[in-house]
Order: C-alpha cells, then structure tokens, then sequence
C-alpha cells in the first residue's frame, strides 16, 4: 500500500503573489493507474507529464489533480524510442549519460544526434 500525501503550499515573490498549489509527497512506491491527459494542476491545464515541484516527471491520476499521481514511465506521453542514436551509440534503455544533472533521460526519435528531442526518465528508470 503506497500512502500519499497532498499539503497546500503557498509561495510568494517580492511583488508577485501565487495562488497555493498542492505540493506532493509520497512514500516509496508506484502508485498504479493511467495517468490522465489533459490534467489540470493549480490554475495550468498539462498535457504531457510535469516536474512541477519534483525532481522527476509525474502525472495526475484524475482530471483535476487530487492529490493522486504516480511517477511517469517510458511509456507515458511523449513516449521514449528505443533504441536510439546518442554521440553515434545506440542505447536501449534510458541512460545518465550526457545530462549534467546526472538524472536518467531518453531520446523521443530514433537519433537523437539529428533530432535533438528527448525527456526525463522516471526515477524508476523506465
């Protein structure tokens, strides 16, 4: 049992004020569902998996986030091509290698080198 937990977070700037998001927790684990696109978060409608707030990409498991969400995959929008074609390599699974922040990514098409389109891999690495 995955136990989650959603708290309103208010963040402001000097001379900007911003509505409260929900900010999320979560103990280890995936929560499983199918992420719903397009989902709305705070006052943005996504239609894709955000890091807003997190280090990795997520999704919501409802239309209007609720506080239920689960980390993205590979096989969550847009999806990862495998393999693909990176400084002439070809990998089949996502790879750290190249991104400065040390964090799991892969290519969107087959060559990366050519097209230069990619995304954030799950903490989960897929």
């Amino acid at each position: 049992m995955v136990l989650i937990i959603a708290t309103e977070v208010r963040k402001s700037i000097p001379f900007v004020s911003l509505p409260a998001v929900r900010h999320v927790f979560s103990f280890p684990g995936i929560v499983n569902g199918t992420c719903v696109f397009p989902f709305m978060y705070g006052n943005m409608i996504y239609h894709n998996c955000i890091s807003v707030y997190s280090n990795y990409y997520w999704c919501s498991l409802d239309k209007k986030f609720q506080g239920r969400w689960r980390y993205c995959t590979s096989k969550d929008p847009p999806v990862c091509t495998f393999p693909f074609i990176f400084r002439k390599k070809h990998f089949h699974r996502c790879t750290k290698e190249g991104y400065i922040l040390n964090q799991s990514w892969c290519s969107l098409t087959k060559n990366y080198d050519r097209d230069g389109k990619w995304k954030q891999c799950s903490p989960y690495n897929f």
